[in-house]
């Protein structure tokens, strides 16, 4: 069976106000084309399908748009949901979707045989069992009686992950006995690279998984969560596929990819690399040389190239604040946006200009880094102090599983 391994979909991201809405489009379009020429049977999407969990109606209509588009290639689809999506509205439609050889799990079932699905190939027999597990998040993992200190917590999150993963094992192993079987999940694993895009998960990533914990059952571990394509050294092939698309400046230089496995040959994955359709720039330097640079830009792309600028001088000098923003503001290369400036200047002066200067936007900090500088400056005893930033850290977590309104 030939199967592909996506995840980290995005759908609705914005880069820095950029609407990435076309380059999804040219994705799904290329995506679809690589299914009819590989003849794919199976496609698992490994959960952050959208990016806020509450998504606009636009980006739903992408949603089900690119569904329609992949159906209609006789391409049966696992979805699982990840930490930015919104379980109710996942599942919602999932009774319809099934019907059409889809099969959605935005949320843990209670009963953990729902998410174990058959997959039958051709010959109309079950050759497949997949266990597509969600984002599991906190009510999933952990009870009252758990613990009390930080590290009881970060354990009962390790322990609840491997915990249902080798419940899934079993599963399969009685109710579809010597067929091949394979995992979805959605985690941060130990080890692994990570990008400025992704948003800290079970417990703010203290509670790294290792990927032995995942046992040695299945046959492959399509991971979702991580937006850098790699490898993770567990007991059996397990990989982050990446994301598709660039969502921020930090992933720039990945290779975007798609993975395909042949299960007739081996469970080692090969790698698809997805087009590029716009290059993310970030161009550094002095004045100067960002004039020409940015004089020398030559497109290549389908949609406009997006542009992070960082003046670096030696010295402050708010003639050269006024001349960066006169640049930006007159800068009309057909194919090329600025979408971001910063300054650094080496030698910082003291009071309000070294504010100005030196300080990077709020929108490029993380709540984390804010609070660990407001941490900074109390004296607490180590283990007081990790146990506010635990505290922090599971306020975060809860927080990000309440942005969905209660009516979804």
């Amino acid at each position: 069976m030939k199967i592909l391994h996506t995840a980290d979909w995005h759908i609705g991201k914005k880069l820095h106000k950029h609407e990435l809405s076309k380059d999804f489009d040219l994705f799904v379009n290329w995506l679809c084309t690589c299914i009819q020429e590989k003849e794919i049977e199976l496609l698992l999407i490994s959960g952050d399908v959208f990016d806020l969990a509450n998504p606009s109606s636009e980006a739903r209509k992408q949603y089900y748009k690119a569904l329609l588009k992949l159906r209609n290639l006789d391409c049966r689809i696992i979805l699982t949901g990840g930490n930015h999506d919104s379980p109710a509205m996942l599942d919602a439609p999932g009774e319809i979707l099934k019907e059409l050889e889809m099969h959605v799990v935005g949320s843990l079932r209670e009963n953990l045989e729902e998410c174990i699905i058959p997959v039958k190939g051709k010959s109309g027999q079950v050759e497949l069992v997949v266990a597509a597990l969600p984002y599991l998040r906190d009510a999933d993992l952990r009870s009252s009686s758990d613990g009390n200190t930080y590290e009881d917590r970060l354990e009962a999150v390790r322990m609840g992950i491997q915990n249902t993963f080798l419940g899934a094992a079993e599963i399969c192993k009685k109710e579809f006995p010597n067929i091949p079987a394979l995992a979805m999940g959605h985690l941060y694993a130990a080890g692994v690279e990570t990008s400025e895009s992704e948003r800290d998960i079970q417990i703010g990533n203290q509670a790294a998984f290792q990927a032995s914990q995942f046992g040695d059952f299945f046959n492959y571990i399509a991971l979702g969560h991580i937006h850098k394509p790699q490898k993770v050294n567990g007991l059996v092939p397990t990989y982050y596929s990446g994301s598709p698309l660039p969502l921020s400046f930090s992933e720039r230089k990945d290779e975007k990819r798609i993975l395909l496995l042949d299960t007739d040959i081996s469970w080692i994955p090969e790698s698809i690399s997805v087009p590029t359709f716009r290059k993310l720039l970030k161009l550094t330097g002095n004045l100067n040389e960002l004039q020409t640079k940015l004089c020398e830009l030559v497109n290549g792309s389908i949609l406009n190239n997006l542009i992070e600028l960082e003046m670096i001088e030696e010295q402050y000098d708010a003639t050269k604040l006024y001349e960066l923003d006169k640049l930006i503001q007159n800068f009309n290369s057909p194919g090329f946006e600025i979408v971001k400036s910063r300054v650094n200047f080496k030698n910082k002066l003291s009071g309000a200009s070294e504010l100005y200067a030196g300080t990077p936007q709020l929108e490029d900090l993380k709540p984390r880094e804010v609070f660990l500088e407001l941490l900074a400056n109390h004296e607490y005893e180590t283990d007081i102090n990790k146990e506010i930033l635990g505290a922090f850290d599971e306020l975060m977590e809860e927080l990000q599983q309440q942005e969905t309104p209660n009516e979804l």
